[in-house]
């Protein structure tokens, strides 16, 4: 193994989901808040380099892309829902906790091989994590609003793969959502579904 790929939100670091929270404080369900943003779990990442109109598009993968701004985002939410939005609720209600015992791994790994974060964020929860050093724990970190692309569209580990200059064969990565770890076996990778820190432990052991 060359490389290990860890996945930011839900693996290295937890009570990072806002959408809830936003849509409260918006007056609306989670429900009515993405479909405000026309997002599309299924078809998350497949709008890259496409020139598309933004009052049809899933603004919530645009964001992800790095395909809109933060203002660009919350104006064209605004268009479509009549709400005024007074700051970036997606940033103000952003509170990520580390998973120390995952923190514990990367350590370890660390002293022999290659680990970066591969990471589906938005631009404030990037800035909020590097303000925090939560990337400083790793070597490089490829976040989805800096390299154009969202898992699971395996562009995203294409372009990590091109950039490392490492065969899928050679990697090992994890992710807690099952269509992100579906797409990255399908390229090759040895890939692991976190549930847990001690699981992840019993899995990479032999690497330690």
């Amino acid at each position: 193994m060359k490389l290990f790929i860890f996945d930011m939100g839900n693996v290295v670091a937890h009570n990072v989901a806002v959408e809830g929270i936003v849509a409260k404080a918006l007056g609306m369900s989670e429900g009515e808040f993405y479909a405000a943003c026309k997002y599309d779990r299924a078809a998350r990442g497949k709008i890259v380099n496409k020139k598309i109109d933004i009052k049809d598009a899933d603004i919530m993968t645009m964001l992800s892309n790095g395909e809109v701004t933060t203002e660009e985002f919350w104006s064209e939410f605004t268009r479509r829902t009549g709400v005024r939005v007074p700051t970036d609720y997606l940033g103000l209600f952003f509170n990520p906790v580390l998973d120390d015992g995952v923190v514990d791994i990367v350590r370890s790994l660390r002293k022999k091989y290659r680990v970066v974060c591969g990471t589906n964020t938005i631009q404030s929860h990037y800035d909020i994590h590097l303000a925090r050093g939560d990337y400083a724990l790793f070597e490089k970190t490829y976040a989805s609003n800096m390299i154009g692309a969202s898992k699971p569209d395996v562009e995203f580990w294409k372009r990590i793969m091109l950039a490392e200059d490492v065969a899928p064969e050679d990697i090992f990565f994890t992710d807690d959502n099952e269509a992100n770890c579906e797409a990255s076996s399908s390229l090759g990778i040895r890939t692991f579904r976190f549930t847990n820190a001690d699981d992840l432990r019993n899995e990479v052991r032999p690497w330690l």
